[in-house]
């Protein structure tokens, strides 16, 4: 679907227009949703920016559909990237970043928006986030097959900035995952150093695949699970009641988390696995998985820092 954006330069003072940003309206148009409303404000963007510009970092993310970090969910700024020596713009509400390219770099449309190469959406976003939300990117980009590790490989053998972030997401993304949620347990077991296979089938005594496991621990019978809000859903309930008799028939165990559990009681999380699992407990598994946390959009104080960041870079020029 693509929206028709009709954007008005000037200062208008009408109740049948909105501002977009400074100078810069919009006609009001009623029985829109906020996806939409905000994919017509990137087309009215689109007229105060050079000719070049292409939509990157999470705004390209959010186009292309990609799982999004935390931080999304708040109000977020336009991400931007341009050729040099193109004209470049400064506005509240706008982060332009600046680097040459060839004439061969031609745009990803999508719904008539012009946006970055995946793999460069990925490297812009590897400049503000941390491991956790960037390989949830990375895995959501690989998943919808948006983007190849062919590409990917080759973006981090440069020396471009945030390429040793995106490298090392890479190195642990896994596609298979189906959920942001059921990645960030994953590397809450990585971080403990409990090897999972992804995806892991349950089958019958006869060989019949009966369903999948989100993680099971390599070389046991335990499976460990994200248990989410939707899982209270009475449908939802009744078809995990059917799974959880299954899981019994079969001889497996399984152990499921919440997310405020995995944030802000890991210790409690880590400790159960280590009995389980008859280890004796490292403080310093812990203290990795916090580091993590610390620094991902799942943590307040992660959220501050991007957010902090973005205030800085909002209406400056970066070259690459």
């Amino acid at each position: 679907m693509t929206l028709e954006a009709t954007p008005i330069r000037g200062n208008i003072r009408s109740p049948q227009f909105r501002r977009v940003s400074h100078g810069l309206f919009l006609e009001i148009a009623t029985g829109l949703s906020e996806d939409a409303e905000w994919r017509r404000d990137l087309g009215a963007w689109r007229y105060v920016l050079a000719g070049s510009a292409m939509f990157t970092g999470l705004t390209g993310a959010r186009l292309a559909g990609w799982a999004l970090p935390v931080v999304s969910r708040d109000w977020t700024p336009i991400f931007v990237a341009v050729s040099a020596p193109d004209p470049t713009v400064r506005r509240a509400g706008l982060v332009v970043s600046q680097f040459r390219r060839g004439p061969d770099h031609r745009p990803w449309i999508v719904d008539g928006l012009p946006l970055d190469h995946p793999e460069e959406i990925l490297l812009r976003c590897a400049r503000d986030l941390d491991l956790i939300d960037l390989v949830v990117l990375v895995e959501s980009a690989l998943r919808a097959r948006d983007v190849t590790y062919r590409a990917l490989h080759r973006i981090t053998e440069t020396r471009r900035p945030g390429v040793r972030l995106l490298r090392r997401a890479v190195e642990l993304a896994e596609p298979r995952s189906e959920s942001p949620m059921e990645t960030v347990l994953r590397l809450l077991l990585w971080c403990a150093g409990v090897p999972v296979d992804v995806q892991s089938p349950l089958v019958d005594p006869d060989g019949r695949e009966l369903g999948r496991a989100d993680l099971r621990v390599r070389g046991t019978n335990l499976l460990v699970e994200y248990d989410g809000g939707e899982h209270r859903d009475p449908a939802r309930h009744a078809a995990d009641i059917r799974r959880e008799r299954l899981i019994g028939d079969l001889d497996l165990r399984r152990r499921a988390y919440t997310l405020p559990e995995l944030t802000q009681r890991p210790a409690v999380v880590m400790a159960e696995l280590d009995r389980i699992l008859g280890r004796t407990p490292r403080p310093r598994r812990l203290a990795r998985w916090r580091g993590l946390v610390t620094g991902s959009t799942y943590d307040p104080a992660g959220r501050r820092r991007v957010r902090s960041r973005w205030a800085v870079a909002m209406g400056t020029i970066t070259r690459w």
